[in-house]
């Protein structure tokens, strides 16, 4: 049983940068694709990137493509995402989760697709 674990989240200004971590244990990342998500208070969770497992295959939610970059490092069994200009409006906690199954550029950003989640780690950004 995959068990993954965050970290790298904390306070950070408007504008400023943060790089998250997901580490893995009881399995290997390489046969799964991976994606990170992210829920504010009283709000939904809501897609943030997914990551194919080779990492030839990325996709991006529109409020965050162009500030944020995943990526993937089979080796090591981590999975990051650099978080760049962050905005207020980025502040929440943040998960990464696993999925089997095949690649699809739209189905990777719905959460009932996932298979496993790590417990958050929280990105609070000041103004």
């Amino acid at each position: 049983q995959v068990q993954l674990v965050e970290s790298g989240g904390g306070l950070v200004q408007a504008g400023g940068s943060l790089r998250l971590s997901c580490a893995a244990s009881g399995g290997t990342l390489s046969s799964l694709i991976m994606g990170w998500f992210r829920q504010a208070p009283g709000n939904e969770r809501e897609f943030v990137a997914a990551i194919s497992r080779g990492g030839s295959f990325i996709v991006y939610a529109d409020s965050v493509k162009g500030r944020f970059t995943i990526s993937r490092d089979n080796g090591k069994n981590t999975m990051s995402l650099q978080m760049d200009s962050l905005k207020p409006e980025d502040t929440a906690v943040y998960y990464c989760a696993f999925r089997s199954g095949l690649w699809d550029r739209n189905r990777q950003k719905e959460k009932s697709m996932y298979d496993g989640w790590g417990q958050g780690t929280q990105v609070t950004v000041s103004s």
